[in-house]
């Protein structure tokens, strides 16, 4: 009786590799560095700290991990799906966080993170695309790539500006001062009513009046120096702060202004308390962001009497209503898109949405508004707030001025201008 034996050579095939079971694992492994770059960007980005920004890094790590595994173990199409979503927030977060912080501060943790976020993203779009498109029909590969790139663009318009307003890179005061001028001050520091200590230059009156001055986002006291020296020369005494988490100011930075009410309502405070300031004299000026502060605290605060408002646009999306009317179907996209940014916005800090600039005019206060003549949403924001109180709402164009530039492009009008409104809105009465 024989048996039968047989060698290695007949013996089955060996089972296929980890790599064949799992055949997204480079897509996973993606997902997995794009959701930790963000994690980090998110964490290190910006002034100050709460509670709901460290929950929200652990939620992001384990969506993260979530995802990750799930692309590990998908089919084709779920792979491609999880890996465009995280491509999308992979891009959205580096546009709106590490190309910011990288032209801002250099290779900080933020920048880099962020950087990464944004490499990562474009690679997992690209790999998302590979695909889904591959395993599509032929009528589908037609529309992808344009449709592809509708998407990545709204999510861009719509993610990033709320994760820069909120991760809002550090600003360094700059090294003159208004006593470099001429112009004698002292260093300040007043806390708001929520208990941020706020910084700034406090120039005394020689009028009886006196302004809080407010720079624009993404800067300091220091970009105002030029306008504390023109009013400071006119009498009048000048308080410039140092916006929340911006320069030498503690707090949170939100470059959306929404925590101007709070910040300007200190400074009043402060002016309202100098023996020689009379509290029915007090106004608020402000350049771009700043200038949407004073409208916005106008609106409730008794003791803004006049208000400068230069480079104005808008703070949240009712602001911003007028679009349709003047754009048609495009202006009416372009409206649903500034209510999704704005509701992100809201979503990631605590400063809640703030008063329209609409409703600042309608309290009936003095406002002059300066607005470039560059700039059409400017100009057509001056004058729809205009139509919005004709009795009490001045304008000015400035012809051939960019944003803010007012001063710069014409330093004897906007100076007599500025003034003269001042002169007959806080000391003529």
């Amino acid at each position: 009786m024989s048996v039968s034996t047989s060698d290695a050579s007949d013996r089955a095939p060996p089972p296929p590799v980890a790599a064949h079971r799992h055949p997204h694992r480079f897509t996973s492994d993606a997902i997995g560095v794009a959701g930790v770059a963000i994690a980090v960007a998110t964490a290190t980005a910006g002034a100050g700290g709460h509670g709901w920004r460290q929950l929200r890094v652990v939620l992001l790590l384990a969506l993260t991990a979530l995802a990750a595994e799930a692309a590990r173990r998908a089919s084709t199409r779920a792979a491609g799906a999880l890996a465009a979503a995280a491509g999308v927030l992979g891009v959205v977060a580096g546009v709106g966080i590490g190309v910011p912080h990288l032209a801002k501060t250099g290779a900080t943790l933020a920048a880099v993170s962020g950087a990464f976020a944004l490499v990562t993203g474009l690679a997992l779009v690209v790999a998302s695309g590979v695909l889904l498109v591959g395993s599509a029909r032929w009528w589908w590969r037609a529309v992808a790539v344009p449709l592809a790139a509708v998407v990545l663009l709204v999510a861009v318009s719509v993610g990033a500006p709320p994760l820069l307003a909120t991760n809002v890179p550090p600003t360094t005061l700059g090294p003159a001062t208004p006593s470099e001028r001429g112009v004698a001050f002292t260093t300040v520091a007043l806390r708001t009513a929520d208990g941020v200590r706020l910084a700034g230059w406090y120039v005394p009156s020689s009028n009886g009046a006196a302004v809080v001055v407010r720079h624009g986002a993404g800067s300091t006291r220091s970009g105002v120096l030029d306008h504390v020296v023109v009013l400071s020369r006119a009498g009048y005494g000048v308080l410039a702060l140092d916006a929340r988490g911006h320069g030498e100011s503690e707090g949170r930075a939100m470059d959306f202004g929404w925590f101007g009410d709070l910040d300007i309502a200190a400074g009043l405070d402060f002016l309202a308390a100098q023996p020689t300031i009379d509290r029915l004299r007090i106004g608020v000026v402000g350049l771009s962001m700043g200038g949407e502060e004073a409208l916005g605290a106008a609106a409730t605060d008794a003791d803004i009497r006049a208000v400068v408002a230069e480079g104005a646009t808008a703070r949240t999306d009712a602001d911003k209503a007028w679009l349709s009317d003047e754009y048609g179907v495009r202006g009416w996209v372009q409206e649903r898109l500034e209510w999704a940014q704005y509701t992100l916005t809201d979503a990631l800090t605590d400063a809640g949405k703030p008063t329209a600039l609409r409703d600042g005019v309608a309290r009936g206060l003095p406002v002059l508004l300066v607005a470039a003549g560059t700039m059409d949403d400017e100009v057509h924001v001056a004058r729809e707030l205009h139509e919005a109180a004709p009795t009490t709402v001045e304008t000015w164009i400035v012809d051939g001025a960019g944003h803010t530039d007012g001063l710069d492009v014409a330093p004897e009008e906007w100076t007599r201008r500025v003034v003269t409104f001042l002169d007959r809105a806080l000391l003529d009465h």
